[in-house]
């Protein structure tokens, strides 16, 4: 059986050309990148949210990029279509463009990922143009930075005053000039983010971001209903918490009470 074409990063900008939507999941394993790649999800994301809901930690900070390379190579091994994208977990490239730019190299070239992703601060686009530089695709990603949550006081809607909306749209057209081929716009309001999708000619990836981006993103065990708690703008298309939790339950109840295993589970 012919396997379908793999996505590029410059298929998302004819996606957007064509007006094709783009649909984007976080996953950090083989198993999760098998499904969704024959789902036909055009970009796993290897995000540091592995950090929260791999983890248990209650920001993505502790991440290193050790740990992202791990959960990308898993990743890669279970996709044959989808795009993959790393993330570059914090400190990964704010120390330096040498840094940032050895690091970015070994995020692919040690797991076969086709792109890495960088929350940016202003301070950031000389780092993402140094990168892309040296033909490494970077996505770029605005309004909240979980990286950096602390400082924005919590898990707080970014861009809200006219000030703030200003600036970020000025911070998304200079990571377009410095040669991103996406951006991800999380948590900030939908005429906002509409802005700034019809201002630049790369993707824009939604979360928390309203219907006008030219895609959206959703972190896989929000998706399947997996998290205890999820956010605002989540839908979810699948109880799995409920359905593994009560998976467990009869298991336990089958062991206790003989009824597993039985014969046909004999050898």
């Amino acid at each position: 059986m012919t396997r379908p074409s793999r996505v590029f990063p410059t298929d998302l900008l004819r996606f957007k050309k064509n007006k094709k939507k783009i649909s984007m999941v976080t996953a950090y394993d083989v198993m999760t990148a098998e499904l969704a790649d024959q789902a036909g999800i055009d970009v796993l994301l290897v995000g540091d949210s592995c950090g929260n809901v791999i983890s248990g930690h209650s920001t993505t900070v502790p991440v290193t990029l050790d740990q992202m390379i791990y959960h990308t190579q898993a990743v890669v091994r279970g996709a044959h279509r989808a795009l993959v994208i790393a993330d570059m977990p914090f400190m990964s490239y704010q120390e330096s463009i040498t840094q940032a730019r050895a690091n970015a190299g070994r995020l692919l070239k040690e797991t076969g990922a086709s792109a890495v992703k960088l929350e940016i601060l202003p301070h950031d686009i000389e780092t993402l143009k140094a990168i892309v530089d040296i033909g490494i695709p970077v996505m770029g990603h605005i309004g909240f930075t979980p990286q950096t949550m602390v400082q924005l006081g919590g898990y707080k809607v970014q861009g809200k005053t006219e000030e703030s909306a200003t600036a970020m749209v000025d911070l998304a057209q200079k990571i377009e000039a410095a040669g991103a081929f996406g951006l991800v716009l999380e948590m900030i309001p939908s005429p906002l983010a509409a802005q700034i999708q019809s201002q630049l000619t790369i993707p824009t990836i939604g979360i928390g971001a309203g219907p006008d981006c030219d895609g959206q993103v959703l972190v896989f065990h929000d998706l399947v209903g997996w998290s205890a708690r999820t956010p605002k703008f989540v839908k979810q298309y699948a109880t799995l918490r409920q359905t593994i939790t009560e998976a467990f339950e009869t298991y336990k109840n089958d062991v206790e009470t003989g009824q597993f295993p039985t014969s046909e589970h004999e050898f």
